[in-house]
């Protein structure tokens, strides 16, 4: 019987796809090293890579296991630059800053892309993304994001397109326009989890599954993270949690919100199926975003549905199902084969949360929806501030992330009421 996580409904079809994927110890017994991580997703891993193969003795503990978080149950879409607009950024920082901000990001597609070939990770790459618009009083904005982007700065590779060609790319006459961005992709996000694990491992890293973090102090220059069944003492200590920290430290607790998100897996469409002949992924203008792409053996992977609360829906299935009828009428009776869900760490502004919380340790999350190719890059920026060089990571450590209101009573129910109220602004 397969592995189920204990924090995610539902077998993703990423995990039900891997047949290597290996299994690592639990911690047993109390250790010291160099640098701890907390958090085997994404940013956790990357760092640990990184720092292993600088001779660092590093340590990483996981609550379950790799990809059971966000990093291996997601929609697999890199997305360019940050989750908000480069020029949006500029309005906030000045256009140095939103300059700089969409320079690394740009940075971090490539550093994944390069890591994987390094590395012969089989991430199934597939080149091309659209954002598309549900609402005529948007085109204008995607219009002149196009536009920017180009002139200002210089990321030649997205176009505007009409409702003709976007009708034409996505086979569906749904949407009124959008943009097409040939730089950019989707991959198959477990794998990458997977991999970046084996070269961690191999690289030297101590990496431990199954083993939850209870406590984290800093005293005297010293970190202690606590767990069940040892502690590990460390100089440093990365908390890569994202949206599954709980009130494990209380700072990232209060800047970082999860809100669940699901997706539908459908049964492979066939080659003569008019849905993205092109194999792009797509994203679309809604607050609650919608998000779908092709696999590579044909599927609609579809997320859509967004809860603002703990809980799990009874059947993910026929509510994804729902929402791809909107756009593909033709699939409204498609058998659904797989359906899970998880976790999303977002902020206010919808902008990382990197902050130093206590002495010597670093928070790192809240990707808000664009954390594929962001996190693996902040590991290693994380590693490059063990190293001494801080200036890069410090870039993301400067953003203005304000605390949810509401405290921890309040701030759950009042995030419910807001992103309800969003989600209705979509559908008028």
């Amino acid at each position: 019987m397969p592995y189920q996580s204990p924090i995610s409904p539902g077998i993703s079809w990423y995990e039900s796809t891997i047949a290597d994927r290996a299994e690592y110890p639990a911690l047993d017994g109390s250790r010291t090293a160099d640098v701890v991580i907390v958090g085997g997703g994404f940013t956790g891993l990357s760092a640990a890579v990184h720092l292993a193969s600088a001779g660092v003795d590093v340590v990483l503990l996981e609550a379950c296991r790799f990809g059971d978080g966000a990093s291996g149950r997601n929609g697999g879409q890199l997305g360019t630059g940050q989750r908000a607009w480069a020029e949006e950024l500029e309005g906030q920082y000045g256009f140095t800053r939103a300059k700089a901000l969409f320079d690394l990001a740009e940075e971090a597609k490539a550093h994944l892309l390069q890591f994987a070939d390094t590395h012969k990770i089989d991430i199934e790459f597939v080149p091309g993304q659209m954002s598309v618009v549900h609402k005529k009083r948007y085109l204008k904005d995607y219009q002149s994001h196009a536009e920017l982007m180009a002139n200002r700065f210089g990321y030649p590779h997205i176009h505007y397109m009409d409702a003709a060609e976007t009708a034409k790319r996505l086979g569906s006459t749904r949407y009124l326009g959008g943009v097409y961005d040939a730089g950019t992709g989707h991959i198959q996000p477990m794998k990458l989890v997977v991999g970046t694990a084996r070269a961690a491992a191999e690289a030297g890293a101590h990496l431990y599954e199954n083993t939850k973090v209870t406590d984290i102090t800093s005293d005297n220059g010293r970190i202690t993270v606590a767990t069940a069944k040892g502690n590990v003492s460390a100089a440093k200590c990365l908390i890569a949690v994202n949206a599954y920290g709980g009130n494990l430290e209380p700072v990232s607790a209060s800047h970082v919100m999860p809100i669940r998100s699901f997706i539908g897996a459908t049964v492979p469409l066939g080659d003569n199926s008019p849905v993205l002949p092109g194999g792009e992924s797509v994203d679309d203008s809604r607050f609650v975003v919608r998000y779908f792409r092709r696999s590579k053996d044909g599927r609609l992977l579809f997320g859509g549905r967004e809860a603002y609360t703990a809980d799990n829906p009874l059947d993910i299935s026929t509510h994804i199902r729902r929402q791809i009828a909107e756009i593909y009428p033709a699939l409204a009776d498609v058998e659904i084969t797989q359906a899970w869900g998880g976790s999303v760490g977002i902020t206010l502004p919808r902008q990382p949360f990197v902050r130093e919380v206590m002495p010597n340790v670093i928070s790192a999350g809240g990707y808000s929806g664009h954390g594929v190719m962001l996190s693996n890059y902040v590991g290693k920026l994380y590693a490059e501030t063990v190293a001494g060089n801080r200036d890069r990571l410090r870039l993301l450590e400067d953003l203005k992330i304000p605390a949810f209101p509401g405290g921890r009573t309040l701030r759950a129910p009042l995030l419910f009421l807001a992103l309800s109220w969003y989600a209705l602004m979509d559908r008028i």
